[in-house]
């Protein structure tokens, strides 16, 4: 376990002053003071603002210091070595995460062999890193308690995931004592929190997964009703499965600048006071870019490296002030005059007029991009790889800043028009709309 009394863990602090001028791992401890759980690094506290690093290009994370960043996580230990590098130079601690598989992507925990493999792997990992002086924990297993019923509804995985999960907790307390254990929780659903600590009862404290529901986490943890400290190890934009869709089921993207504020609100609701003195830290998602129902989904960057206003607000959340370039902002998008929660009907290469609404808090001046893509033809669960919708070739009628005229596709199917508006200085807010070209009008 990685607790430990206040004094005893100012002590150790004290003793290990010249392990870390050698390089050697930090000590980290959860203690116990007044009733509030802390995270402390060699002795001092540590407030964790993080985010979650995706892809490779560690030249980002200089940006994340600025910001006032002072740690990432990641869901594997791929690129381990250059993450963990790049960290060591900007002072960055990492918790680092194991790439353990889901039952919900077919991974069966009753072949013994299959999980003998696994756990074989966590070992070599675990050797290999525990003792890097930016390593702040491992988070051994991302939402494993995730599948679903016939309806769409949770339901409970095999029990041997978290005997698995388990296994591999009490490995790493022996092997390495100076780093505390967690796995993260899609969601904080109790019944599936107490059934995993049955299992797993010396995980060092219990991640969370949470979107629009953050903003309910001081609730969400007097419910569950555990005396452990909690971290949040995703949070971000509102989930594409928590927000409306078309009448052809197609989710409906906020627009960055929308999305930016609704950010910054559920941050300031979830982790302002911790109210509960259980929260030692969180990770917002996505520091990079993925594909995930849209290009622009998730990521705080464009495929292009481009960051968007959810940057901006994590600076103003944990330094108190905006950078000093502000990305623009778009507030909203409107295809033939109508919103897309009018589910937007068109037909076969018909003219159609999109417009933004979009401005830059810093008066710069805009450009705008526009591209056409289909919808995702495999939409992924959990996480998984999820492939690019294919571009389709743009036919412009006319345009002008923030509003453009094009023919819509001669093939009937569901299509989504995205904008990217960007500034001169580097920064980029977008917005997307979800159209369907019906044969039948």
């Amino acid at each position: 376990m990685k607790f430990k009394p206040a004094a005893v863990a100012l002590l150790s602090a004290l003793c290990s002053v010249n392990a870390v001028l050698a390089g050697e791992p930090k000590d980290v401890d959860i203690v116990k003071t007044e009733g509030a759980y802390q995270l402390l690094v060699d002795g001092q506290p540590f407030a964790v603002k993080g985010v979650g690093f995706g892809g490779s290009d560690l030249a980002t994370l200089e940006l994340l210091t600025q910001i006032g960043g002072n740690s990432i996580r990641t869901w594997s230990a791929d690129n381990a070595d250059a993450i963990l590098a790049r960290a060591a130079e900007l002072g960055i601690m990492v918790a680092l995460g194991f790439d353990t598989q889901k039952q919900l992507h077919g991974f069966d925990y009753n072949d013994e062999q299959a999980v003998a493999e696994q756990f074989a792997r966590l070992q070599k990992t675990v050797q290999k890193y525990k003792d890097h002086p930016n390593l702040l924990a491992w988070v051994v297993a991302n939402e494993p308690n995730l599948l679903f019923d016939d309806d769409g509804s949770l339901t409970d995985v095999n029990p041997k995931v978290y005997m698995a999960i388990n296994q591999m907790i009490e490995y790493i307390h022996q092997e390495d004592p100076n780093h505390p254990v967690t796995y993260s929780f899609a969601g904080a659903d109790k019944a599936h929190i107490q059934t995993a600590l049955k299992y797993t009862p010396s995980v060092d404290f219990i991640s969370v997964q949470l979107y629009a529901d953050v903003a309910n986490l001081p609730a969400i943890i007097e419910e569950v009703g555990v005396d452990k400290p909690f971290m949040v190890t995703e949070y971000g934009a509102i989930g594409h499965w928590e927000r409306p869709t078309t009448q052809w089921g197609r989710e409906i993207e906020e627009p960055s600048g929308v999305k930016a504020k609704t950010f910054a609100e559920r941050m300031h609701q979830a982790f302002d006071g911790n109210p509960t003195g259980q929260v030692i830290g969180s990770y917002a998602f996505l520091w990079g870019q993925k594909q995930e129902r849209t290009p622009t989904w998730y990521g705080m960057f464009n495929a292009d490296g481009k960051p968007n206003a959810r940057v901006d607000e994590l600076s103003r959340y944990w330094t108190g002030s905006y950078p000093d370039n502000r990305a623009p902002l778009a507030h909203s998008i409107r295809l033939n005059g109508q919103p897309a929660e009018s589910s937007v009907y068109v037909k076969p290469a018909q003219a159609l007029t999109v417009d933004v609404a979009a401005g830059d808090p810093d008066g710069d001046p805009l450009r705008y991009q526009w591209q056409l893509l289909h919808e995702v033809g495999e939409r992924s669960q959990g996480g998984a790889f999820e492939a690019k919708p294919e571009a389709l070739e743009l036919k412009v009628i006319s345009q002008e800043p923030g509003k453009m005229v094009f023919t819509a596709p001669k093939v009937a199917g569901d299509y989504r028009i995205f904008a990217y508006i960007y500034d001169d200085r580097g920064k980029v807010g977008n917005a997307n709309f979800p159209f369907y070209v019906s044969s039948g009008q």
